[in-house]
């Protein structure tokens, strides 16, 4: 399903050969990780790369222990085959939150250790980021994104998914995330312009989403696939307002694109740092977890990489310019609606999953 595993990330188009020691093979059959080396999947590009600079060399530094970054991802399929086959070739794993709740299920993963937080750490963690098998390591969002050309300073802007909505109050082309996948769609947006609070969105009420859909379907003129492509579509100027992920969008505006992001009820997802079940470096792997997660850590990964910490106390060592420029800024966590994970994975009497009925009605809906 598509909501366990989905790449959406900005600026990790780059060749993974660029950071030197990494390994990018995670194949099966691979004999398990030696006690004295920790294995950290760390994805590709610049993502890899602030990740290697904020946690991997201050780690290293801190503890003495070696740390091997490896530059890959690593998905649901794959987690589940190293586990399964005890041939689990990292000690680590990033897994976006929808896979680190199929892992859970699994018996994929192990538990994180809380104890050894700092308290001012623990206490700082968002709630979500505290998940029994996982650690929140970055936050993105999904947010509006206008032309300010089409909508000029000192005229009205829309600022809520019912502005979206408003074809007749704000006239112009529009463009929204396809929901072909299922696990990522246009549905909590769709509900928000339809009249239901942030609060209320679930569990979700499918056939309101649809009738809500219905209402803005012929003024979209592109459902985007991946974030790619919505970058393209605000480079191009070929919509004035628009769904994003925030990442794209704030590449577009730092260069200079005529686009202004609103983060007013932005949707909110994550990554988590996770261990596989069968790490040979446990207790390792759990102290770069617990380094991860504290605030001067994240500060400094912000700093090289425009996603959120989940660690609130980060906003505290963070200048108030790069502050804004992130999804879990507390300004924009208090109108946003958090993904929940576990409502997508719930499965009913047919064996289907939330996901999947979304996916089906979609598919239907759309050559309607």
């Amino acid at each position: 399903m598509s909501f366990l595993m989905n790449r959406r990330r900005i600026l990790q188009a780059g060749s993974s050969t660029i950071l030197a020691g990494a390994m990018n093979s995670l194949a099966p059959g691979v004999r398990a990780a030696s006690t004295d080396e920790l294995r950290v999947v760390v994805n590709g590009g610049d993502v890899a790369k602030a990740l290697i600079e904020a946690y991997v060399k201050p780690f290293q530094a801190e503890t003495g222990i070696t740390v091997t970054p490896i530059t890959d991802q690593v998905s649901s399929a794959q987690l589940e085959l190293m586990v399964k086959t005890k041939s689990v070739t990292a000690d680590i794993v990033l897994l976006p939150n929808g896979a680190t709740i199929s892992a859970e299920e699994k018996g994929l993963l192990e538990p994180i250790d809380y104890s050894t937080f700092k308290k001012d750490d623990l206490d700082g963690l968002l709630d979500f980021a505290k998940h029994p098998y996982g650690v929140g390591q970055l936050i993105y969002s999904y947010v509006m994104v206008c032309n300010t050309e089409k909508y000029p300073a000192g005229k009205p802007r829309p600022s809520s998914w019912a502005d979206f909505w408003d074809v007749k109050k704000f006239a112009g082309v529009r463009s929204l995330v396809t929901g072909r996948n299922g696990g990522e769609g246009p549905w909590e947006e769709a509900l928000l312009a339809d009249g239901v609070s942030p609060d209320k969105i679930y569990p979700m009420d499918i056939d309101r989403i649809f009738a809500s859909l219905d209402k803005i379907k012929p003024h979209i003129r592109k459902w985007w696939t991946v974030g790619s492509e919505i970058q393209q579509i605000m480079t191009d100027k070929a919509a004035d307002l628009m769904q994003s992920y925030d990442g794209r969008a704030s590449v577009v505006v730092s260069r200079g694109g005529a686009m202004e992001i609103n983060w007013n009820q932005s949707k909110v997802q994550w990554d988590n740092w996770a261990i596989p079940k069968g790490s040979r470096n446990v207790q390792s792997a759990q102290r770069f977890i617990e380094f991860a997660a504290r605030a001067d850590r994240q500060a400094a990964f912000s700093q090289i990489y425009p996603e959120g910490p989940t660690n609130r106390n980060a906003f505290k060592l963070l200048s108030e310019p790069v502050a804004r420029k992130l999804p879990s800024h507390p300004d924009y966590m208090a109108s946003s609606v958090v993904v929940d994970g576990r409502w997508y994975a719930r499965r009913g009497a047919d064996g289907k999953t939330n996901a999947d009925r979304l996916r089906e009605r979609w598919n239907e809906w759309i050559l309607g």
